[in-house]
């Protein structure tokens, strides 16, 4: 991912098409409406496999989204996503490294930003990377691998079911 997010470009079902910087608007506003609220500001990716019909070799890729919640505890939230595509993914633990290390690459990006704006003001909120990963199905086996990862970054891993940033809102739009 680029290290410049300012060129991003994130859907809203509530506001459209933005940039990183109005998410961090957006996300600050919602946050200062109810300063004595407890918040979740959540990341979590999510990705479905299509053939890419460019490649001759009739190469994989994976149709990538990366979501941004903001969940304020018993009264909803906002969310933001973008897409896109990633080539050469030919297996399940490639599919689920490619979204983790999205998420943390972006995270790794947004939170600074978001701090930086935040100028000092410190609301309650949690920081929470979600992973596509469950005891039941097919990535039991990687849950270890995945948290480990995240949790090395310095940031706190939740996995099916409460993984919903990337098994629901992320999983919408693939």
């Amino acid at each position: 991912m680029n290290q410049d997010l300012t060129d991003e470009i994130f859907q809203s079902h509530t506001h459209g098409v933005l940039k990183i910087d109005e998410i961090i608007i957006k996300i600050k506003e919602f946050l200062e409406e109810d300063p004595d609220s407890e918040y979740s500001l959540v990341i979590g990716s999510d990705s479905h496999e299509k053939i890419d019909s460019d490649s001759k070799n009739g190469g994989h890729q994976i149709n990538l989204v990366t979501a941004i919640l903001i969940h304020r505890k018993g009264f909803g939230g906002k969310y933001f996503w973008r897409r896109k595509n990633q080539k050469n993914i030919h297996s399940l633990r490639e599919k689920i490294y490619a979204e983790t290390i999205t998420s943390l690459t972006f995270a790794s990006i947004f939170v600074p930003l978001f701090k930086k704006h935040l100028n000092g003001a410190s609301p309650n909120y949690n920081l929470e990377i979600h992973v596509d990963v469950g005891e039941h199905g097919d990535t039991r086996n990687m849950i270890k691998e995945v948290v480990g990862m995240v949790t090395g970054n310095g940031f706190v891993a939740k996995t099916k079911p409460e993984a919903y940033a990337a098994s629901y809102v992320a999983d919408k739009h693939t």
